[in-house]
């Protein structure tokens, strides 16, 4: 009987790595992820890529590994399209987050962004530039967004803009940092499933003002993006006019992302005025 591409990996990865139980615990549409140990001993992960998923999941993969467990998830190895790396059951920051307690969960997400940006003495190829992040946001028509927020989408688009053209540091990106992205385990909180970016440190934050899903209204409340913009920028020390710029800049290529795929972006319409309001007056 033919083995299917999962199942072909999975035996040459349980070999490699001498591996000697396996169980699959979720299947997406970008990769199979199990559950494995070593000689009963220690649980791992190995997460099999689908080929559709293969380039952008890999840079994100090699991301992780140059991490070196600072901040994330241990990458043990990677061979093909197989990812050996530290197993993490732990709840989602997502959860703390929805139970109300903000602040400390904007302390976590400092501290995980603190260990990814640590600088590294060897540098990492191969990680998609920002400004190539971006282009959807630039190539949208802004009549697929509603009469009423197109004013918000030529904001946010300038806002972009003017943020590329404005030098800053350039440094390797997670790129999709949000609360339900980082994961609790013995070692603290650590990020998973990065998209290996290259670009202003800056951005790493933007995610965040749109997340966690399933918060309700509190994400828009200008309150709440202020008591976050205030931890972040004193504990980071990063601009807060550009985190905030990439904040808006970022919902607004959120949207035009739902926008494309025929999703709603009640989300991010409710956030982005304050967010943009919150730029003006930085």
């Amino acid at each position: 009987m033919n083995q299917s591409p999962a199942e072909t990996a999975l035996s040459r990865a349980m070999i490699r790595w001498s591996l000697t139980k396996s169980a699959l615990v979720a299947e997406t549409p970008r990769s199979w992820i199990f559950r494995v140990e070593q000689n009963g001993r220690n649980f791992a992960a190995l997460k099999i890529l689908k080929a559709i998923a293969a380039d952008e999941e890999g840079r994100g993969a090699r991301l992780l590994q140059w991490y070196e467990g600072d901040g994330a998830a241990t990458v043990f190895d990677i061979h093909g399209d197989t990812i050996f790396m530290e197993w993490l059951d732990g709840v989602t920051l997502g959860e703390p987050a929805r139970a109300g307690r903000d602040e400390e969960t904007t302390i976590a997400f400092a501290a995980v962004v603190t260990g990814l940006h640590r600088p590294r003495k060897e540098p990492l190829d191969g990680l998609q530039p920002l400004r190539d992040r971006f282009q959807l946001l630039f190539d949208t028509d802004v009549r697929a967004w509603p009469h009423t927020a197109r004013d918000l989408y030529a904001r946010s688009a300038g806002i972009a803009l003017k943020l590329f053209d404005k030098p800053s540091a350039i440094v390797p990106l997670h790129g999709d940092l949000h609360h339900d992205n980082i994961i609790s385990s013995d070692r603290g909180w650590l990020a998973i499933d990065p998209k290996g970016l290259l670009g202003d440190p800056s951005y790493e934050l933007a995610n965040f003002f749109i997340n966690p899903e399933r918060a309700g209204s509190k994400i828009a409340d200008p309150r709440n993006i202020a008591a976050r913009l205030d931890i972040l920028t004193q504990r980071l020390n990063y601009p807060r006019k550009r985190v905030l710029g990439w904040a808006a800049a970022h919902a607004a290529l959120s949207a035009c992302w739902d926008l494309d795929a025929e999703k709603p972006i009640v989300n991010q319409l409710a956030v982005l005025p304050n967010l943009l309001s919150a730029y003006d007056q930085a």
